[in-house]
């Protein structure tokens, strides 16, 4: 299993598993980092421009994706962070409160880490709530793992349900004020 720089396990044994498709890539299977950013990497940014910013990962040369060329991890600008709003290995959904600096349900967890500390790699992210992140980190556990929601992740999420539920009720000025108040 991928361990983060700290020895502590990551819980996948392949980071490119768990991506659907370069955050950089359009719907039309184009490079936008080479377009955005290439300044950065002037090399690389004239090879894509040269294919009309095709993205050789996402699709082929004919515009298939199954006849893409390269996989992602051969993309030196790759980067995929999930923007789903639930947790990846049990599926509980975040709940924000607005105004409120309470901690978040979900959090980050990074899928992959350089081979040195000098060495950056792919951004690989995905979304874990704290329950499982901690799992993650601290046993065995593995983000592919058939898991339910822990009942304290549970209790949270419907607790802030209670609330948002109670800022959106009703309550009419004949009960909120008395008379003697007027």
């Amino acid at each position: 299993m991928e361990k983060a720089p700290g020895g502590t396990s990551v819980g996948v044994s392949d980071p490119y598993d768990h991506v659907d498709r370069c955050d950089f890539v359009t719907d039309e299977g184009n490079c936008r980092w080479a377009r955005e950013h290439g300044h950065h990497d002037p090399e690389f940014a004239n090879a894509r421009s040269a294919e009309g910013f095709r993205c050789p990962a996402a699709v082929g040369p004919d515009g298939d994706a199954d006849e893409a060329e390269w996989a992602w991890a051969d993309c030196p600008h790759f980067r995929c962070r999930n923007r789903d709003r639930e947790c990846l290995r049990c599926g509980l959904e975040e709940r924000r409160n607005a105004h409120d600096e309470s901690r978040p349900l979900l959090e980050e967890h990074h899928l992959s880490y350089g081979e040195s500390a000098d060495e950056l790699s792919h951004e690989i992210t995905v979304l874990l709530c704290r329950w499982c992140h901690a799992k993650v980190h601290n046993s065995w556990a593995r983000i592919d793992d058939d898991a339910g929601p822990d009942p304290e992740a549970v209790a949270a999420r419907e607790g802030r349900k209670s609330r948002e539920r109670s800022e959106l009720g009703f309550t009419s000025a004949a009960d909120r004020y008395d008379a003697d108040d007027a």
